[in-house]
């Protein structure tokens, strides 16, 4: 592919994608990102979110993160995330499940590492349902 970008998506247990893109877009803490080839470089931590690969003709690929680090290099984009799943196999009921048990935990808090945590599960829980509607529409 000409004027592409190799990307690299790994998770804390598996590469889930390595190939070429014209464009990556992803949800950096403070907004959302878009990186082309030859992109300065950079290190932005990730928010729980999508990130969108747009491999040309009008295809895209599309995975869900847990939040993570997005490293860019002038020919070279990786993304490094705890949490990585391919946007088809994500499941809407276990996300809607682990929503609800954060919500449950959110309620019952009993000491502020527990809140944070079940603050941290309920913002995963919500970006994974965000992007699955987001992806139905598509």
């Amino acid at each position: 592919m000409a004027n592409t970008i190799q990307v690299d998506i790994v998770s804390a247990e598996e590469q889930i994608f390595s190939g070429e893109a014209y464009m990556v877009y992803a949800p950096a803490v403070m907004g959302e990102v878009g990186i082309a080839p030859r992109h300065t470089p950079l290190i932005s931590p990730l928010k729980p979110g999508e990130i969108r690969l747009d491999m040309g003709d009008g295809k895209e690929e599309f995975f869900f993160i847990s939040g993570g680090i997005l490293e860019v290099q002038p020919h070279v984009v990786t993304v490094l995330s705890d949490t990585a799943i391919r946007a088809d196999d994500l499941d809407e009921a276990a996300a809607i499940e682990a929503q609800k048990r954060a919500e449950e935990a959110l309620a019952d808090q009993q000491g502020d590492l527990d809140v944070a945590k079940a603050k941290a599960e309920l913002l995963a829980a919500a970006a994974q349902i965000a992007a699955i509607k987001k992806l139905r529409k598509k």
